[in-house]
């Protein structure tokens, strides 16, 4: 393949893989998306190696193309400047970085719901068998509705995707060419990235706090974009930091 660089192929070629996976294998996407998405941790459907495989899942087509053609234009253009060793550990450590931003978020919201479950009396088996099952028992005193719907919502969620090690890759690159001019597909207004990645990321900050989506899908995952743009962000800064030590972006 003509202007991409070898790691940024291999990362494509990878996520195309699974996708037509996704949609081939045994029963296809569900089957696909139970062993390889990213589950709830309190989930039974969570298992560890899905930290890692969720970053080459994709929920559709639209999903994986805007992800890979972002990969492609920023991803070369990083790799090209850090080294393929760099910008892997670059992209997944972002990726590693928006799991633990969305899981936060997630637990941030359910800990205080699981504990005013808890209050009502429920035992925790009966709470993990009400969250399970979507079946909430009847004749609890106190046991709110929306609670109990708030909280089988974050049991259930699961995140698929590269956006969070790709908001990486975006940081990175917007440190490394300040002045390039980047332009939204439905916006064609030239933007300095200086100015246009920090806008973005703080958009998914909006959208994550108010639940108002401006660009993505209602589903999407936006503190793991957060997290992964504030990890590509703190690996450039160390690295630029040390730039004339072992440690420099372009040793």
């Amino acid at each position: 393949m003509r202007g991409i660089t070898d790691t940024v192929k291999h990362l494509i070629i990878i996520n195309v893989i699974m996708f037509v996976g996704t949609l081939t294998i045994g029963t296809g996407e569900e089957l696909f998306y139970q062993w390889f998405a990213l589950h709830f941790p309190q989930n039974e459907l969570f298992k560890p190696w899905q930290i890692i495989t969720h970053m080459f899942m994709h929920g559709g087509p639209m999903h994986i193309l805007f992800n890979m053609f972002a990969l492609w234009m920023f991803g070369t253009a990083v790799e090209t400047q850090l080294g393929s060793k760099k910008f892997l550990f670059l992209y997944i450590s972002a990726g590693l970085g928006a799991v633990l931003f969305q899981l936060g978020y997630y637990y941030f919201n359910y800990v205080p719901l699981y504990s005013e479950l808890i209050s009502t009396g429920l035992t925790e088996n009966g709470i993990n068998t009400m969250l399970s099952t979507g079946q909430v028992p009847q004749g609890v005193p106190g046991l709110k509705q929306s609670v109990a719907q708030e909280a089988f919502n974050i049991y259930h969620a699961s995140m698929v995707g590269a956006s969070g090690c790709i908001m990486g890759i975006l940081a990175a690159f917007g440190m490394m060419n300040p002045e390039a001019k980047l332009m939204l597909i439905f916006l064609p207004i030239p933007i300095k990235a200086k100015y246009f990645i920090p806008g973005i990321i703080l958009l998914d900050v909006i959208s994550a706090l108010t639940g108002q989506s401006f660009f993505s899908p209602s589903n999407t995952a936006y503190m793991a974009h957060v997290g992964g743009a504030l990890t590509g962000f703190l690996i450039m800064w160390y690295w630029k930091k040390n730039q004339f030590n072992q440690n420099r972006w372009d040793r």
